[in-house]
């Protein structure tokens, strides 16, 4: 008899086997897994017995950005590409954060607060301050989950302010770490297969606040500008800067097609794209690496004052080759986006027109007449071609072994 202690979730074959589940003291659960194997006989006359033991390691990704800049509905149109809806864990806290669809796992970083509201206003410290999050803990459970191993995640309540009991999360096969600080630990940080930064300009980010913590959490506009305020330092110290670590920025700005522009309703976003990335290659328009500058509105794309502009070209950010595709203005007629999309190369599409359906799909999401919907639609599909990729490249390491 052989004994393997197996650190998943996930079912194990063997000819025989006796589990006995148990709880670790960080909130992870491990399994004991008692395997029965016959011995055999080699050409020399000696017993041997093999065991072998392992998991689909999870493929997790990271996505950073303020409070109020869009991180839900990027989430919603990710996991939408995957197919299924992502819902709360079934008979847990209805306060819960977390998002699970049949591929997918999303885990709001909020739950890593280690101060609840009332805490940190005695402290005198935001939710973006280091002190007010415990990254140990976040270090442990992602990585624990990333070897397939089930954790006691802890819940924010943000209804309350309060610390929740934990909700038991099982290893997905793509976890996506989403809140104001999944690049700011290294460790956590060296745990991400792709990184994703949403850069809201300061101008839009007040626009998007104000819609959402008004209409949502029922803030008063003077809460709202008092809370900016108060949050800038610790944005500008600790989540701003976590942009130069992403392999893709989304950055949304005010147009430039409307001189001195101060409502806000149409947006210039940039979808920069880091150059060398494993199982990513950037999107471009037209030709690879030229500088491109187009103009689409006419006869085959609808679109009223001041119209649509798109821009590609390289670049550099942070000291990293980039590629860069910028579109400024709104579509009239999703169902005319199609002209664009066939205009789009390394889309990672699996078929002709799968970002006008997904956009037509959620045409009632924030963002769907602009470049954010678009960019983030079209990061969603680069994901799943780098999930699909990094499972068959797993795949294909055992035979490849077997012939070294």
């Amino acid at each position: 008899m052989a004994i393997c202690t197996v650190y998943t979730s996930h079912s194990l074959h063997s000819t025989s086997s006796i589990s006995t589940p148990t709880k670790t003291h960080l909130g992870f659960h491990q399994r004991q897994v008692f395997f029965y194997s016959s011995s055999k006989k080699t050409s020399r006359g000696n017993n041997y017995s093999e065991i072998s033991c392992s998991a689909e390691k999870t493929i997790v990704i990271g996505l950073a950005a303020d409070s109020g800049c869009g991180k839900s509905t990027f989430m919603r149109r990710l996991t939408s590409v995957f197919g299924g809806a992502a819902e709360p864990p079934k008979g847990g806290n209805p306060d819960s954060n977390t998002l699970i669809s049949d591929t997918t796992t999303v885990i709001c970083l909020d739950d890593y607060h280690s101060l609840d509201r009332k805490g940190r206003k005695e402290k005198g410290v935001t939710a973006l301050d280091p002190r007010a999050n415990d990254f140990d803990l976040m270090y442990e459970q992602v990585k624990a989950l990333k070897e397939g191993i089930a954790v006691d995640k802890p819940i924010y309540n943000h209804v309350s302010g309060l610390l929740d009991p934990p909700e038991l999360i099982q290893p997905p096969k793509i976890l996506v770490i989403e809140g104001l600080h999944p690049m700011y630990d290294s460790r956590v940080r060296e745990l991400l297969d792709f990184s994703i930064y949403l850069d809201i300009s300061n101008e839009v980010k007040f626009a998007w606040k104000i819609q959402r913590d008004m209409a949502e959490r029922g803030h008063s506009l003077e809460s709202i500008k008092a809370s900016i305020e108060a949050r800038k330092p610790d944005f500008d110290a600790f989540i701003d800067p976590q942009k130069q670590y992403a392999d893709a920025v989304i950055e949304v700005l005010p147009t430039e097609l409307i001189p001195d522009d101060n409502e806000g309703k149409v947006l210039r976003v940039r979808l920069i794209m880091k150059e060398g990335v494993k199982y990513f290659s950037p999107i471009y328009l037209f030709d690879e690496g030229s500088t491109i500058s187009w103009i689409p509105c006419g006869r085959k794309l609808t679109c009223s004052y001041p119209g649509i502009k798109f821009f590609y070209g390289p670049d550099a950010y942070f000291s990293h080759e980039v590629s860069v595709l910028e579109m400024d203005g709104q579509f009239d007629r999703l169902d005319e986006l199609i002209y664009v999309e066939s205009h789009l190369s390394n889309i990672s599409t699996k078929f002709y027109g799968e970002i006008t359906q997904q956009m037509l799909k959620h045409s009632d999401f924030p963002g769907s007449n602009n470049g954010t919907g678009l960019f983030q639609t079209m990061v969603g599909l680069k994901i799943r071609d780098l999930y699909e990729q990094i499972i068959s490249s797993r795949a294909a390491a055992p035979l490849e072994a077997t012939k070294a």
